[in-house]
């Protein structure tokens, strides 16, 4: 891993690339010389010597690696400060663009229906892949990732940028949690293969510290439903009961499947939980009885030029911010969904601040979807499917199966029942009142550096996904 290290603080060049392979996004991509490949080639094909076999999840014998990893007093805390700020925005629309692909996914698959995701999971589960792929695999990883290397060379870029930019993701989502009471981030990564399908080490290595907690199991797929029951076990113990039903069906084909488990819970100091639950109006005819939340403070907020949405921005930790999308003006959040240019962040720029009086619902929120059918929608059935290159992953010729991701959010008050609306304290007209009390948009990220942790629709705050 110094090795990697040491070779991306070499020279950055521009370059601006067209494909028609999957899918490319114009942006910055750190440039390799031929020495440096090669160099980074002798240390895959040294991985490669060096393999193991995952302990049956029937075992209870733990790796060494897992004790390390959960060994908390040998973790450092995290910081950006090694790495320049045009890398770091460059990872940030990288996260942004493909989350927002997704999520324009999803929404359409569950119309009506709330929507969560983790864009950064999403990535740093398409990175893991990627720095386990090869030839024509790793090119259309490359493409989806928006990593378009000037050399053509795919192992040389896979190995630098991708070990690179899923360290980077880790430090991110670590900067979260930091020394941050009012919230808590888990992450969680499984891997479960079939028996006697032998792991390298190098890949195992690079996964091990992209998530709080990493697993790697050998299951028995020939009998999905005792797999599945077993699976399901195996993680909510290891979540102490946070995650359950993970899975609910397995081809039992499969080589490998890959589980990440991602849970947000911020409790908000300055919020007050109303003392009686308020209208929220699921549709024009429709509404439900909701518990509220009150923030009064100083907030960034915009409305749009057409006058369709407002956004507001939210502090809701030292470490987080919490920015809330509403339709106005008798708009709908289908109108403005379908209004808004995904590709652009425009939406979340050029915010002021404002006094402000927010009104928004209390959330709980899970969901959990096959990145495999994700992909499939998208029109790339086949970027991780039965024909993909993993050779960097195993020796033996994998099958990935379910590439899961769940997510959890959950938005609380940290104070005590609000027994006095604060605004009255001073003149009407001096705060702006926002009342999220029909469907919108939000989404979660990191103060530092900007980058995506959630996105999610709320369409019925009474609904778990």
């Amino acid at each position: 891993m110094n090795l990697v290290a040491d070779l991306l603080c070499l020279l950055a060049c521009l370059t601006v690339v067209t494909c028609d392979r999957v899918y490319v996004h114009p942006f910055n991509l750190f440039s390799f010389n031929e020495s440096d490949c090669d160099k980074l080639e002798k240390l895959v094909q040294e991985g490669k010597t060096k393999t193991n076999f995952p302990v049956s999840i029937e075992s209870q014998t733990t790796p060494a690696y897992e004790d390390d990893l959960n060994d908390k007093d040998k973790l450092e805390d995290p910081s950006l400060s090694d790495w320049g700020k045009e890398e770091l925005g460059y990872l940030k629309d990288l996260v942004y663009i493909l989350g927002m692909r997704f999520y324009s996914v999803l929404r359409k698959a569950q119309q009506g229906q709330n929507v969560l995701l983790s864009p950064t999971s999403l990535y740093s589960s398409l990175v893991s892949f990627y720095l386990g792929a090869s030839n024509q695999t790793a090119l259309d990883l490359q493409g989806l990732l928006g990593l378009v290397p000037p050399s053509g060379n795919p192992d040389c870029t896979s190995r630098a940028v991708g070990s690179n930019f899923l360290s980077h993701l880790r430090t991110i989502e670590s900067l979260v949690k930091s020394r941050d009471e009012e919230l808590f981030f888990s992450k969680t990564l499984c891997l479960f293969s079939a028996p006697g399908v032998p792991l390298f080490e190098l890949f195992v290595q690079d996964l091990l510290h992209s998530a709080d907690a990493f697993y790697a199991r050998a299951v028995d797929f020939t009998n999905p439903s005792k797999a599945a029951k077993q699976i399901n076990a195996f993680v909510e113990a290891k979540s102490e009961g946070q995650s359950k039903c993970l899975l609910t069906a397995i081809d039992p084909s499969a080589d490998l499947l890959f589980a990440v488990d991602v849970h947000l819970a911020a409790s908000v100091q300055q919020a007050f939980m109303l003392k009686e639950p308020q209208e929220f109006w699921v549709d024009s005819n429709t509404n439900v009885l909701v518990p509220m939340l009150s923030i009064t403070g100083t907030f960034k907020h915009r409305t749009d030029a057409s006058g369709t949405f407002s956004v507001v921005e939210v502090p809701i930790s030292k470490t987080a911010l919490l920015v809330l999308l509403q339709p106005i003006n008798g708009s709908n959040l289908e109108h403005v969904e379908s209004e808004l240019t995904w590709q652009s962040s425009a939406w979340l720029q050029q915010l002021s601040p404002r006094e402000i009086k927010l009104m928004l619902p209390a959330l709980t929120i899970e969901d959990s979807f096959d990145l495999q059918e994700l992909l499939a929608d998208m029109g790339l059935p086949a970027l991780l499917g039965k024909g993909a290159d993993f050779s960097k992953i195993s020796n033996t010729s994998l099958a990935v199966g379910k590439v899961v991701n769940q997510v959890s959010f959950k938005l609380t008050s940290g104070g005590t029942d609000q027994a006095e609306d604060p605004a009255v304290q001073k003149e009407d007209g001096v705060y702006l009142d926002v009342t999220l009390n029909k469907p919108f948009l939000f989404a979660v990220f990191e103060k530092k550096s900007r980058a995506m942790l959630f996105l999610g629709r709320v369409t019925n705050p009474l609904h778990g996904v």
